[in-house]
């Protein structure tokens, strides 16, 4: 990693930082706004999110100037924000708050996230758990880090103590699951959770703690910046069908969905068959 990446990855962290102080101020104090646009249209939306996104592309846009930025909000809500001059180059992708139910509700599990695209591929990552005050992070060829605790996902096959993060919103339109969905709860003896965060899901995986977590109906802002700490710690990201993410095109990115598996390199073939056996 360039001395350069370090100093990015730490700035990246303190702005995450800067972010969460913003949102627990409005912890507790929240207006719920429903979106416009078309791409993330009736998801749910606070001021607090809307305050973190400023928090961020601010100080993006003062320490990196020529770098590009995806977020997941705008100041009117009938956007999102896409200011990529290069988008081969390097870009920043935002979620200011993962998990915004969650922090309506006022019940934790939602993160700051923070990543770094360069030529497509996560080269650094920043998830902050706010409520915990704890950081996940991870910058390119230098491992994936909680605090001082190097971070390794599992290296196993699923199995019958296998813990497995599954995404909240996998219900589909009218009611019913994917067949696969519905195995895992049912029919087979993993142990299936829903955090209701993409990005903390995956940081599971990272932290050794499970062997998957799949998102079918997440962003690119669900998954830049936790993939760049999965990657580091030894895992693998990739589509439910099994084919690479990264490198992603971001031209014209307008918020189509970007659905994946964050695994370890033992589990994904067996999630990935799943998926296409029980659709």
């Amino acid at each position: 990693m360039t001395a350069s990446l370090t100093q990015d990855l730490q700035y990246a962290i303190e702005l995450a930082r800067q972010a969460g102080k913003v949102i627990l101020d409005r912890y507790g104090k929240v207006e719920r706004l429903t979106k416009t646009h078309a791409a993330t249209k009736d998801e749910a939306v606070t001021e607090a999110d809307r305050a973190s996104q400023r928090c961020i592309v601010e100080g993006l846009r003062r320490r990196f100037p020529n770098d590009g930025i995806v977020g997941e909000e705008s100041e009117t809500g009938d956007s999102i924000t896409f200011d990529c001059p290069n988008p081969a180059g390097r870009n920043w992708v935002i979620d200011p708050i993962d998990g915004t139910n969650n922090f309506i509700a006022g019940m934790g599990n939602f993160a700051v996230c923070i990543g770094l695209l360069d030529g497509g591929y996560p080269v650094l990552g920043v998830v902050y758990d706010v409520t915990r005050d704890q950081v996940y992070a991870a910058a390119r060829g230098e491992g994936a880090w909680h605090g001082t605790t190097r971070l390794h996902v599992p290296q196993t096959p699923m199995d019958n103590a296998s813990l497995l993060m599954l995404t909240s919103n996998v219900v589909k339109p009218g009611g019913g699951c994917p067949g696969w969905a519905n195995r895992w709860i049912s029919q087979t003896n993993w142990k299936v959770r829903i955090l209701g965060s993409a990005a903390l899901e995956a940081i599971h995986v990272a932290a050794g703690i499970a062997h998957a977590a799949v998102t079918v109906n997440g962003k690119l802002w669900d998954i830049a910046a936790p993939a760049a700490i999965v990657l580091e710690a030894g895992g693998v990201v990739v589509s439910p069908t099994g084919q690479d993410i990264f490198p992603f095109r971001l031209d014209n990115y307008a918020g189509a969905k970007v659905p994946f598996i964050a695994a370890g390199p033992a589990a994904v073939e067996t999630i990935v068959q799943e998926m296409q056996n029980y659709p």
